[in-house]
């Protein structure tokens, strides 16, 4: 019997268009328009796939964002962006294998919009589409924009649940032979191979069938990135793929561990559920190098753009009364957003002695969990210690400035780890499922 194949790591690409340093968009060497320039998109799927990256990830935001027009008015983040959808779909036509993951939430959404979108991309893609399923908070305004109010911290996992469970049930109107599209008989599709879903429930009521035929991968991969305890169950019954941000190794194994066994608890194979936390790399062929660069980035950024990102990422909180030079305050940890956003900040101040003023400036040079500069050496010293210490499944890539970052890692970073035997040289197969290491789901009406 052949020895099991050596695991390998998994590594997206999370593409902010102009990169994920909030002060990417004035780097010489960025994009300005990237957001709605197809061309820059097209060049950095099919760079990522020509380096075996697993799948793109795109985020979203319905809405543009509020705050200080000193700072806003500074960022280019979720403003001047295609939605990604659309851009996914564009993006599979002149891609073969790499995945295509997509931001959808199911807050401002209906499942059969969302079930019928996806299983297109899925076919339009040949099997490559990922759902990332978020529930949006009160923080970004977007239900403003939807004649409504915010949902209920509490209610809002209990309405996702609802949403997937339509979503994965629209899936499988169709048996994977519904269509026999016979000439010769004249029969298009096979009605006894039709379901009707006929959904009744407390958040929606969706007759179904779904009008496109099963997905290639039966449902798409299904991602998820919430971090509060609700955000956990919930990614221990869907999700396939779990995006984190833990700081430091030892937060990280625990919450690794964590997730796998709220997997293994709720019956699923916990080698299933890949754990994937952000990364944002700063690579040089020196550390001096690195340092230089990502100095020349935080050189780029203003206080008003970096309280505001700190502000966000602590669910909204106004810190506009903060003594900017003294530790956070710890009695300001009420919030209605992001529970586990404010925490980790929290956290962050606390572990590294950080002033308000610093934490704002550091956190925004990277929105990722992690933030590394240095050689590739270096770096893959800290994603092998992670990989192989029981902290992650691989990465979610979040390069500092596009394309120039990703251009680093593609030519210093991804070669390292192949010599060290931790990262693929050709995909596995055909669709993302397949590349993850995941199976089809069998439709629930399959004998």
């Amino acid at each position: 019997m052949a020895a099991p194949a050596k695991p390998m790591m998994k590594l997206n690409l999370f593409i902010n268009p102009t990169g994920h340093h909030q002060a990417a968009w004035r780097h010489p060497d960025a994009q300005p328009d990237a957001g709605v320039n197809l061309d820059h998109y097209v060049a950095l799927a099919q760079l990522a796939e020509a380096a075996k990256i697993d799948a793109i990830f795109l985020a979203d935001n319905q809405s543009v964002r509020h705050g200080d027009p000193e700072a806003v008015g500074r960022v280019a983040q979720y403003v001047a962006n295609f939605e990604p959808l659309t851009l996914l779909s564009a993006l599979s036509a002149v891609t073969s294998r790499i995945g295509l993951i997509a931001t959808a939430s199911t807050t401002f959404n209906f499942p059969y919009q969302v079930a019928r979108k996806f299983a297109s991309l899925d076919h339009l893609s040949h099997g490559r589409a990922g759902w990332n399923i978020v529930t949006s908070s009160s923080t970004n305004r977007e239900e403003e924009n939807f004649g409504g109010t915010a949902i209920a911290h509490a209610d809002r996992y209990e309405r996702a649940s609802e949403f997937v469970e339509i979503c994965r049930g629209l899936w499988d109107s169709w048996d994977d032979d519904a269509f026999p599209r016979d000439r010769q008989t004249g029969i298009f599709s096979d009605m006894n191979k039709l379901h009707v879903l006929d959904h009744q429930g407390p958040h929606f009521s969706v007759r179904g069938p779904l009008n496109v035929p099963r997905c290639p991968q039966g449902y798409p991969v299904h991602v998820q990135a919430g971090a509060s305890d609700a955000g956990r169950d919930f990614a221990a019954r869907y999700a396939e793929m779990i995006f984190v941000t833990p700081q430091s190794l030892s937060l990280a194994q625990a919450q690794y561990a964590d997730m796998k066994a709220r997997a293994a608890g709720a019956g699923r194979d916990p080698t299933h559920v890949k754990i994937l936390p952000g990364l944002a790399p700063v690579v040089g062929r020196t550390e001096a190098e690195a340092r230089e660069k990502f100095e020349q980035l935080q050189s780029l950024l203003t206080l008003p753009v970096a309280l505001n990102i700190l502000s966000m990422r602590m669910g909204g909180l106004d810190i506009s009364g903060f003594d900017l030079d003294q530790p956070f305050p710890e009695s300001a940890r009420q919030t209605t957003g992001s529970r586990s956003g404010l925490e980790a900040m929290v956290e962050r101040s606390r572990r590294e002695n950080l002033t308000v003023r610093q934490l704002a400036l550091k956190t925004a040079g990277s929105l990722a969990g992690l933030s590394v500069h240095g050689s590739a050496a270096e770096i893959v010293d800290m994603m092998e210690e992670w990989f192989v210490g029981g902290a992650c499944d691989g990465f979610n890539l979040q390069p500092a400035v596009l394309p120039g970052t990703f251009k680093d890692i593609v030519e210093l970073v991804l070669p390292e780890l192949r010599r060290r035997g931790l990262f693929r040289t050709e995909y596995e197969g055909h669709t993302l499922r397949e590349n993850l290491g995941l199976p089809r789901p069998a439709s629930r009406y399959a004998a």
